[in-house]
């Protein structure tokens, strides 16, 4: 599974990266999880807000911080 979270790296895309964090690792999966910075390739899915949060290339939140039980339901319907 990869779990990408689109952000520059402020407090709120540090937190959302907390919470995938946390979620992956209270459902025991094995995941990549990669921080995506640059503005070109944040924009290359056609996301124009952050914090973003796409899993196996779909983008499943953006512009707000999801909770740890969002994205574990996330996670489930993905796995």
């Amino acid at each position: 599974m990869k779990i990408e979270v689109l952000g520059p790296g402020c407090p709120k895309c540090q937190a959302t990266e907390v919470n995938v964090k946390k979620a992956v690792e209270s459902l025991g999966l094995q995941a990549e999880i990669r921080k995506v910075t640059g503005i070109k390739e944040i924009a290359s899915y056609g996301v124009f807000g952050t914090p973003s949060v796409v899993i196996n290339g779909k983008v499943k939140c953006v512009g707000k911080i999801p909770t740890v039980e969002e994205i574990k339901k996330w996670l489930q319907e993905a796995g």
